[in-house]
């Protein structure tokens, strides 16, 4: 059986009410994982919008990239790297938190396509390339086929990194990180840049898993904590196993939170950031909590990750879209395809005209087939992936957007 005891973990030490300890001894740095603590590292800050500029190849769309090593990181887990040419750096630049589509044709799958966006998840001493954390959680689709099948040297195509799921900026904050199972994988990348470039801001983790087998990524944690020893704090949260510590053991609700939250020495005050990362339950679970704790919602950043265990969310109201023409402007290059009867939403629409379109989760979560709004006016329902601002600012979801004008102009470039 796996120990309980988590390298870096310092739960036992916390719950005796003992301050959070400074390890003594040498601890292993490994790479040159602080460096330069404090620098801008330029795969964490390069702006995507860099890669739209007429020297560089298209950021909309999508990309055959080489699949260089498959390491596997549990029975259900397992490391995929991807080998990005330097014609393509600008367009996979990313910040720490975001995350790409990724699309696959298996050969002798009755021409079946395997779709699903991933984080991008560097080890904490890397600053460039590209590393996607996949975890099969059922029978069936793309996990599954990465987790059996994919090995060296085969392709998978890729969309640019998107998303809005990032860290605040507020030097000296204190960033609060709430993982549920795979939903560790953004939040590795942003607890590593936030140490990295804030030397003055601290960051503490609750990693929330069924078991102690379960937990991804646990030594790459421990390497940061080792890195970071008296700023980056864990603690690991199992429900279906018995910790040392009885608060370490369970589901993680409104009570445990407050207690873990006091552990690790975080305040509902002006430094205090939170993020939260996994399954719709977790997330929304640990929201309401941090409310009735008096934390600001405005300083609680998430990102739901889809469990794959139930069907997608249906749209609001009528079946069928409103009859209308979509104008979509998408790699350059503007198409325009009319919404047919059966069509609920103008995704629907534009992947006739063009099959390339970038999306992924069809259910609002991801922000694949995010969009602007430059003409006319569409009504969308239940969506998590959009931001206030990107809101303000025009932005739709084309797998949840319904037309409310007879024309609609969306740009996939902006």
């Amino acid at each position: 059986m796996p120990q309980l005891r988590f390298r870096g973990d310092p739960s036992a030490e916390r719950v005796r009410g003992d301050p959070l300890p400074s390890r003594p001894g040498v601890h292993r740095v490994p790479g040159d994982l602080r460096a330069s603590e404090g620098d801008v590292t330029t795969v964490m800050t390069t702006s995507v919008k860099s890669a739209t500029t007429d020297t560089a190849p298209h950021a909309s769309g999508w990309h055959r990239l080489r699949v260089t090593e498959v390491e596997r990181l549990s029975g259900e887990a397992v490391a995929i790297r991807l080998d990005v040419p330097d014609r393509l750096a600008g367009v996979f630049a990313h910040r720490a938190g975001q995350h790409v589509a990724v699309r696959h044709l298996p050969d002798g799958d009755g021409g079946t396509e395997l779709r699903r966006s991933y984080s991008v998840c560097l080890p904490p001493a890397e600053r460039s390339g590209l590393r996607l954390v996949v975890k099969r959680l059922g029978p069936g689709g793309f996990a599954e086929y990465a987790t059996t099948r994919l090995a060296a040297g085969d392709s998978l195509e890729l969309a640019p990194p998107t998303g809005g799921f990032a860290l605040a900026d507020h030097p000296g904050a204190h960033h609060v990180l709430v993982a549920g199972g795979s939903g560790i994988t953004p939040l590795l990348s942003m607890a590593a840049a936030a140490l990295r470039d804030d030397p003055r801001c601290r960051v503490s983790l609750v990693y929330a898993n069924r078991t102690a087998a379960s937990v991804l990524l646990a030594d790459e944690l421990a390497d940061l904590k080792d890195a970071y020893v008296d700023r980056f704090f864990v603690l690991h949260v199992l429900s279906q196993e018995t910790r040392e510590a009885e608060l370490l053991s369970g589901r993680i609700d409104k009570g445990r939170l407050t207690k873990l939250l006091a552990l690790l020495g975080a305040e509902p005050d002006d430094d205090g950031f939170f993020y939260l990362c996994g399954p719709r339950g977790l997330v929304d679970s640990v929201r309401e909590a941090l409310t009735c704790w008096g934390a600001d919602p405005a300083r609680v950043r998430f990102e739901l990750f889809s469990t794959g265990d139930g069907p997608a969310e249906t749209i609001d109201g009528d079946v069928q879209g409103r009859p209308g023409r979509i104008t979509a402007r998408l790699a350059g290059r503007t198409t325009v395809a009319a919404m047919g009867p059966d069509d609920r939403v103008v995704l629907d629409a534009v992947l006739r005209a063009r099959p390339e379109t970038p999306y992924s989760c069809r259910d609002g979560l991801c922000g694949t087939c995010r969009a602007k709004v430059v003409s006319g006016s569409v009504r969308m329902d239940r969506q998590y992936a959009l931001g206030e601002a990107e809101l303000a600012g025009g932005y739709t979801l084309a797998c949840r957007a319904r037309p409310e004008s007879d024309e609609v102009g969306l740009d996939f470039d902006a």
